[in-house]
């Protein structure tokens, strides 16, 4: 009995949207600088930033303690992984 071969999954495209140069908010320059870059660029930077300053909280790893940087960003003392995506859309145009 013979097998078909499946043919090679093809590799996805980036989608435009998310490679597209964004405006950050002052706030948001004062933590990872103020040069338009994409959005995903801008997660990457938060996180270096966020483990640079070792900001990330030690009994639960997924929350993020702000400094007074990102306190004006978030507009709160802890927020998690999840919550710091959205907060941080806030910042962009």
């Amino acid at each position: 009995m013979a097998t078909a071969k499946k043919a090679p999954a093809a590799k996805r495209a980036p989608n435009a949207a998310f490679m597209k140069p964004m405006n950050l908010s002052a706030d948001l320059a004062a933590v990872i600088g103020a040069a338009p870059i994409p959005r995903t660029e801008v997660t990457k930077k938060v996180w270096e930033y966020i483990k640079k300053h070792d900001l990330q909280d030690a009994a639960n790893r997924r929350n993020i303690n702000a400094d007074a940087k990102l306190k004006v960003i978030f507009g709160k003392d802890q927020v998690t992984m999840f919550e710091m995506t959205k907060l941080i859309s806030a910042h962009l145009s």
